[in-house]
């Protein structure tokens, strides 16, 4: 395979300046990914919370679904799922979506800048089974609802304006967005086993209200060029979106997605894949697949949420599999970072980054229970590297 090189900066937070400012490495291209030794270390016994982690990293608990935030009177939300965190003066805030219908929604948890818990919210109500969305370089949490029709929902973190529905951007099952301040376009994963992948460019930057949804035209291999169609009616009526331009690409079940310096990936859980969009070039190809891991057995199954770091690791969450969240090395190593013991009924969602890099949030979404009222979100700190 011809080996050409990319960058693959990380997001750390809404608030770095229009994603910028973030570090960069340039790295020989191998993909997709094999398994080897993380940057990390091997995993250690599992802690009181039942998570192993490498040496030098601690957990704790932040949050219960249906008890009250420590340090709060708020109740957290069932089913937590997709997320971000977004700078807040010195300290920061953690959205989490709840992946319940109906009630759906999403909560809050602001921080100090110690990391001590100051208060927890409501931001978005009575919507339907949001699942995982994307934060946008002015500062919202886009929220996304995992029901076919559904819609995008801007949400504002610190809970004080009213969240608004963003028709222009499609009814479809979303799963994950994610923001590109370069191209000034969202991009949009489909949860279907026939899905498709989408960009949203609005007709002004930093205003959702109007704009043009299209969906990515390809061939029906692994790696190859793209374009971009327009969908004739982003409504999804009477037709389905994906099923409006007969040229789109097809993904088997979009999950998370993320960008970072002219690159975007995405998941598709139903081959569990991570694709990879060079956007200089209008090319595409696979990061990982599961079944091209050689020796196996595959260190990541269940591919789900995906966040990156600045050091250019990307942190990806099982659906399942082993309840691991593992990262994909620039170089292209694939390796667990953390694994949750004694919850094979649940999946991890939401993994995101304070603003500084130092910690890593995320959530069981059902806990030690198996069921939606049992998540349990978790904040993981440690010597996490800035750069690779």
């Amino acid at each position: 395979m011809e080996r050409r090189v990319f960058l693959r900066g990380a997001v750390i937070g809404a608030s770095a300046a229009a994603f910028g400012g973030t570090l960069m490495r340039g790295a020989a291209y191998a993909a997709p990914a094999q398994k080897g030794p993380g940057p990390y270390g091997a995993l250690l016994a599992a802690d009181a919370n039942g998570i192993a982690l490498p040496s030098g990293f601690t957990s704790r608990v932040i949050a219960r679904s249906g008890q009250t935030v420590p340090g709060t009177s708020y109740a957290w939300h069932s089913a937590p799922d997709g997320g971000a965190c977004f700078a807040d003066g010195t300290g920061w805030i953690y959205v989490s979506n709840s992946e319940i219908n109906p009630s759906g929604g999403a909560s809050a948890v602001k921080f100090s800048s110690s990391g001590s818990i100051t208060g927890a919210y409501r931001v978005l109500s009575n919507t339907r089974q949001n699942c995982a969305g994307g934060a946008t370089p002015w500062n919202t949490w886009l929220s996304c609802e995992e029901v076919s029709r559904g819609y995008v929902y801007e949400t504002d973190p610190w809970g004080v304006n009213a969240a608004v529905r963003r028709d222009a951007m499609g009814q479809f099952k979303h799963e994950a967005a994610a923001a590109d301040p370069v191209r000034r376009v969202i991009y949009l994963t489909e949860d279907e086993t026939d899905g498709c992948f989408y960009r949203f460019i609005p007709a002004t930057w930093g205003n959702l209200a109007s704009g043009q949804l299209q969906v990515l035209v390809a061939g029906t291999a692994t790696s190859g060029s793209f374009s971009w169609a327009n969908v004739p009616d982003p409504d999804g009526s009477p037709t389905v979106t994906r099923d409006q331009v007969s040229t789109a690409k097809i993904f088997n079940g979009g999950e998370g997605c993320h960008y970072a310096n002219d690159t975007v990936w995405f998941t598709t859980k139903g081959d569990n894949r991570v694709w990879q969009l060079n956007l200089a070039n209008s090319t595409y190809e696979l990061a990982y697949d599961d079944s091209l891991v050689n020796p196996g057995p595959a260190p990541l199954t269940g591919v789900d949420n995906v966040t990156g770091s600045s050091s250019g690791d990307l942190f990806i969450a099982e659906d399942g599999g082993n309840m691991e969240i593992c990262l994909i090395t620039p170089d292209d190593i694939v390796a667990p970072f953390l694994r949750i013991s004694g919850q094979s009924g649940s999946e991890i969602t939401g993994p995101a980054f304070s603003p500084d890099g130092k910690r890593l949030y995320f959530s069981s979404q059902r806990g030690t229970t198996g069921s939606s009222s049992g998540g349990i979100t978790y904040e993981v700190t440690g010597p996490f590297r800035a750069t690779a």
